[in-house]
């Protein structure tokens, strides 16, 4: 008499990248992450720009990148990271899933478009449409307070999460 064992349940790993200068996209991020947290079969590892490396993203399923727009750019720190990062898994991570969040005080486009521009050169797999918020932040004052992240948006990042997340589970990306 012969059993047949189920397969092993591959666990997912969601790398969520981010920086953050006035709090507002690391609460996008950790609603992400939040969202996230609720699937079963995927852990995640959050981690600031400064500290994430080649070996992390080669680790990674799939990724999230969240950034504060800056001049109409997504920030230096983010940058840093991509800079680091790029050669050395490039070809190493083609056709893994990712999204975006920008926090912006205008319209958070260029930042999406740089991040979009090199997960193009690594071949990731766009799953969402960049999720930017806008906290219209426009006077010197207003751009460097302290960022206050409403329900609303931070359910549409608890969402993205949950969803990239989910489809990380199912094998859909």
């Amino acid at each position: 008499m012969s059993t047949t064992m189920p397969p092993a349940t591959t666990r997912k790993m969601l790398l969520i990248v981010y920086h953050s200068l006035t709090g507002g996209t690391a609460q996008m991020a950790q609603a992400a992450q939040a969202g996230a947290q609720t699937v079963p079969g995927v852990s995640t590892l959050w981690l600031h720009a400064a500290q994430a490396s080649p070996p992390q993203v080669l680790q990674a399923d799939g990724y999230l990148f969240a950034t504060p727009e800056n001049l109409a750019a997504m920030s230096g720190m983010l940058k840093d990271f991509f800079d680091r990062c790029y050669y050395p898994v490039l070809d190493r991570i083609s056709g893994r899933p990712y999204a975006s969040l920008v926090c912006a005080g205008s319209d958070g486009a260029g930042a999406a478009r740089q991040i979009a521009r090199i997960a193009t050169g690594w071949r990731l797999k766009a799953v969402a449409e960049p999720l930017i918020v806008c906290t219209h932040a426009q006077t010197p004052e207003a751009i460097l307070a302290a960022k206050q992240i409403g329900k609303h948006d931070l359910e549409r990042c608890h969402a993205l999460g949950e969803a990239l997340a989910q489809g990380l589970a199912l094998g859909v990306f």
